[in-house]
């Protein structure tokens, strides 16, 4: 069973995470050895100093003596601190790569499946919660057993009955703290669950502004992000209760340890059994046993807080990248070298959404090489769900689909995507500048070559209207840009790479009359060298293609050109007629 079933990770599930730091450990672990080893020697001094002041006897040495070693511990603790913190941030950016690149990397299903926010939460709020579990989980608890165990070896050499005292004492605030501290982690993790959603909700609202602006709905949608942070608030009390209670135990606990020894203490020196500076050393050492196992009970608390940061962190990471599972590929399986140009073929396609009915339904057609196939029909007929079929975002369920003549699931994905341009319907355009838009696909295109590409599409104006040229700003989504101008910078990304094969997906769907016009131009100029697979809304952008396939439910239901398809389809007839394309 693994994380993502349900089985919380133990510590041992963080020796992957520093295996990388392992080197810088070992030296922590140095520093704090010798800063135990001076700050246990602090009492032996000081009895020595009270007996010889008893005595009469000079003590100039051994105070100097305490001195350096007062100071030489609190150096160590400051490096010490420093390396963790050192390792601490090094961890936390480990973690995020790792994570951030298998974000990227997930199973398109998973994107469907899951709420962006809560994604987002997991790599920012989640991995934070790793920075604690070295510098005050792991290794705060132990440091502070080794002073434990070397404070607990003193006590019981100077005092053996007070140490039995001692110890009644602390244990029972112990395994009392103990008890409320083994909750925390099912607590965390149930707090930075909600904090997942209350950012999923902040994402969604941020994301549809203007909708929400334009539908007066600002707030009703507060009042959802808002809900969602009182969840996340309710969750965090219920951390901070246990919390509160652990902190105060250990207060207690150190106090009435104290008192206690005091008082039995204070007899056994009236009684003569221990001199004064052995009462001194074993209270000092009382306090080297029980403010680190206050520390410890804290320390407690913050791991069992990353352990359950790290079982969400986990659950993404054993979910399988996109690929993790394909049947190894089939070498030189591309067929470039028996047909000039690649050709796209659907053998009885079915294929249904995780968790969904099935969509397609034994889908058979082929696309010629170098010929251009449009793919029509009503909405929800499946017509998006082949081309991401092709592009490999999911598998089919039946049949299969072919890249020049190979199965694509026999071809590696880097491979099978290098040979296609696709173009999404919504045209998602990256925050940034023109320029890295339009790098995306081919990063090492020349100025020259990105002023081309633009004029194929009619965007030069975007270049041409400001100084900053192609590094003009498009803002978040592309919202500087006209819905036409995300739509033509999208086409331009796909033609820049110049694949043999492109799969448009609804190109023109908001372009106006003149811009579709030229960009129906420029599709007309690459088909010459390519294989063009696109959907349409619009049959005036596809009269003139090789072949029209009209889907209808999932199913293929005509075949032909618009000359045939109009005389002999009726659902392709309606669909012209409705667009004023037949009588």
């Amino acid at each position: 069973m693994t994380a993502s079933e349900g089985r919380p990770p133990g510590l041992a599930a963080l020796l992957p995470y520093l295996r990388d730091h392992r080197g810088t450990l070992a030296v922590v672990g140095v520093l704090s050895l010798v800063g135990a080893a001076a700050s246990l020697a602090q009492p032996l001094l000081t009895r020595t100093v009270l007996d010889r002041v008893g005595g009469g006897l000079g003590v100039s040495d051994l105070v100097a003596a305490l001195v350096a070693l007062v100071v030489l511990g609190a150096a160590i603790g400051g490096l010490r601190d420093y390396l963790l913190q050192r390792t601490a941030e090094g961890l936390v950016l480990g973690t995020r790569r790792r994570l951030a690149g298998h974000l990227l990397r997930l199973p398109i299903a998973e994107y469907d499946r899951r709420r962006t926010g809560d994604l987002l939460s997991r790599l920012g709020s989640d991995t934070t919660l790793l920075r604690a579990v070295v510098t005050s989980g792991l290794f705060e608890t132990v440091t502070g057993a080794v002073m434990v165990v070397g404070a607990g070896t003193a006590m019981v050499l100077l005092d053996p009955l007070l140490f039995g005292v001692t110890l009644l004492g602390v244990g029972l605030g112990l395994g009392f703290a103990l008890t409320f501290a083994r909750r925390v982690r099912a607590l965390a993790r149930a707090a930075q669950e909600r904090i997942g959603e209350m950012t999923s909700a902040v994402e969604r609202s941020i994301s549809a502004a203007r909708t929400i602006r334009a539908s007066r709905a600002e707030a009703r949608e507060a009042e959802t992000v808002t809900g969602s942070a009182r969840e996340a608030y309710g969750a965090g009390l219920r951390v901070a209760r246990v919390q509160a209670v652990v902190g105060p135990v250990g207060s207690v606990t150190v106090q009435g340890a104290f008192l206690l020894v005091l008082g039995v203490g204070g007899a056994r020196v009236a009684a003569g059994a221990i001199t004064v500076g052995d009462l001194v050393a074993f209270v000092m050492y009382l306090f080297f046993l029980a403010l680190p196992l206050a520390r410890v009970l804290h320390a407690y608390t913050q791991l069992q807080s990353g352990l359950g940061a790290l079982q969400r962190i986990e659950e993404i990471l054993t979910v399988p990248a996109e690929g993790a599972t394909d049947r190894p590929a089939r070498v030189g399986a591309p067929g470039a070298t028996r047909r000039p140009a690649p050709m796209i073929e659907f053998d009885r396609v079915g294929f249904g959404y995780p968790g969904g009915a099935s969509v397609l339904h034994e889908v058979s057609f082929a696309v010629p090489a170098g010929t251009r196939t449009a793919l029509v029909g009503p909405s929800g007929a499946g017509k998006s769900t082949l081309l991401a079929l092709v592009e490999r975002f999911y598998e089919v369920s039946d049949g299969a689909v072919r890249l020049d003549g190979t199965d694509v699931r026999d071809l590696p994905r880097d491979a099978l995507r290098a040979r296609l341009g696709y173009v999404e319907q919504e045209a998602p355009v990256l925050a940034g500048t023109l320029r890295e838009n339009l790098l995306i696909t081919t990063p090492d295109a020349s100025d020259d070559r990105l002023h081309e590409v633009l004029d194929e599409v009619n965007l030069a104006h975007l270049v041409e209207r400001t100084p900053q040229g192609l590094d003009v700003q498009v803002g978040e989504g592309g919202v500087l840009l006209s819905g036409g101008e995300r739509q033509r910078l999208a086409i331009a990304r796909a033609l820049l790479a110049g694949p043999p094969v492109l799969l448009l997906d609804e190109p023109t769907s908001n372009l106006d009359s003149r811009n579709e016009v030229a960009l129906r131009r420029a599709i007309d100029a690459v088909a010459v060298r390519r294989t063009l697979l696109i959907v349409a809304h619009r049959l005036a952008t596809v009269v003139d293609a090789d072949q029209i396939v009209v889907l209808d439910g999932g199913r293929v239901v005509a075949v032909g050109t618009h000359t045939e398809l109009s005389a002999t389809d009726p659902l392709y007839r309606e669909l012209a007629a409705h667009q004023l394309l037949v009588a």
